[in-house]
């Protein structure tokens, strides 16, 4: 069953969302990852605010442990996971804002697809990232307070996992809502700058692929802001475990948190992998 969440991340979260995204690629399941201990495009996705909740999704469930996690398991201390340094990316800039969902939630029913996974995953991806051909789950590992959800196509891929969206819960109790902090690299990765750090423009883009004439397009997007603060595309990459590196200069940052987003496609889809990372503006 195909997900397509149209909403968009509106200016009432604080957060910076910086965003790669890369434009050429090969297809083929891979994943992509930006986390503490291993180093956001169209338009974001739904906000706390909005009022219409996101359609369910189906995910195919997958042993946990497939993929190495690359950021710290959570140890559950109400915040993010429990994990130090990781940053909110997505849906909420704060914990706050969080918390406010929760009161909502508990009055009202208010969006209730903040409490799945697979729904805030695809959410992220189509409205927050503009990659609105990702449109299903293809992996699913949930935990009590960390998930990653592999999200792909439904197109000549269907099936192929474009990247792995890792998530933890915001806050504590049995109705602290999902948020996204990273992906899971593999045959695409992100590396450069180093996730939490602080970003200045221009901004040095990098990591490793495998794939055949991949071309890399570099976003880099806010949540508060409704088109990307700069952009660059696109360079040329292949091999196997081969070094790319991109330059992107960007201007408007307010946002505290900006999301850093590479994709690559072109062979059968427009995003056929992609990777994103969290860079903090002071």
């Amino acid at each position: 069953m195909n997900i397509r969440l149209p909403f968009r991340l509106v200016a009432v979260t604080a957060a910076t969302g910086l965003m790669l995204a890369a434009c050429g690629g090969s297809g083929g399941a891979s994943q992509a990852t930006r986390s503490p201990s291993a180093a956001s495009g169209t338009t974001p996705g739904p906000s706390a605010s909005a009022s219409a909740p996101a359609p369910p999704a189906t995910a195919t469930p997958t042993p946990p442990g497939t993929r190495p996690p690359s950021t710290p398991a959570p140890s559950g201390d109400g915040r993010l996971g429990g994990s130090e340094g990781l940053q909110p990316l997505w849906p909420f800039a704060t914990l706050d804002q969080a918390r406010a969902w929760e009161r909502e939630y508990r009055s009202g029913g208010h969006q209730p697809w903040h409490l799945d996974p697979a729904q805030t995953a695809l959410s992220f991806t189509q409205g927050f990232l503009g990659f609105k051909d990702i449109d299903r789950v293809t992996t699913r590992s949930v935990g009590t307070s960390e998930a990653r959800i592999g999200v792909g196509g439904s197109g000549p891929e269907a099936g192929a996992t474009a990247a792995v969206i890792h998530l933890v819960r915001y806050g504590s109790g049995p109705n602290a809502p999902w948020e996204v902090v990273g992906t899971d690299d593999t045959t695409f990765s992100l590396t450069t700058p180093a996730y939490g750090s602080v970003a200045r423009s221009p901004v040095r883009a990098g990591g490793r692929i495998t794939g055949v004439d991949e071309t890399i397009h570099v976003q880099v997007h806010q949540p508060s802001s409704t088109s990307p603060l700069g952009s660059s595309c696109c360079v040329s990459a292949g091999g196997k475990d081969s070094p790319w590196s991109a330059s992107v200069s960007f201007t408007g940052a307010r946002d505290p948190v900006l999301t850093l987003v590479a994709s690559t496609g072109g062979h059968v889809a427009e995003v056929e992998r992609f990777a994103v990372t969290a860079l903090r503006t002071r």
